[in-house]
């Protein structure tokens, strides 16, 4: 019985062999890679002929502005109190949630919730 060679280092197409082996012999010439210059190349194809305009920018401004008038942001003045008053902070607070909103949990509101989930009631 052969023995199978599971290294995937030493797995070559044939091809590559037949590439590998006519170089060697000097038969056939190795295709030799100049990253710069190929970099240099690929510089010619980032941009494309209508950014090499004006009509480039007009375009990117046309397509990127918004569809709907945006109204500019309003100054509030918010003077510092420097009380430390308790009250000033709970009268604060209830100006951001009033009490008695909906979502508020109570403990009737719990016990309500608790017998009517429990089974059989």
């Amino acid at each position: 019985m052969s023995e199978i060679n599971t290294e995937s280092n030493n797995i070559e197409s044939f091809d590559a062999q037949q590439i590998t082996e006519s170089a060697e012999a000097g038969e056939q010439k190795l295709p030799t890679v100049d990253v710069s210059a190929d970099y240099e190349a690929s510089k010619e194809f980032s941009v494309s002929e209508i950014d090499r305009t004006g009509a480039g920018a007009e375009a990117a401004a046309a397509a990127t502005a918004p569809k709907f008038a945006i109204p500019a942001p309003k100054e509030i003045p918010m003077p510092a109190d420097s009380s430390s008053n308790p009250n000033d902070f709970r009268s604060m607070a209830q100006e951001i949630k009033p009490a008695g909103t909906p979502g508020d949990v109570t403990d009737d509101l719990i016990q309500k919730a608790i017998d009517l989930g429990t089974p059989g009631s």
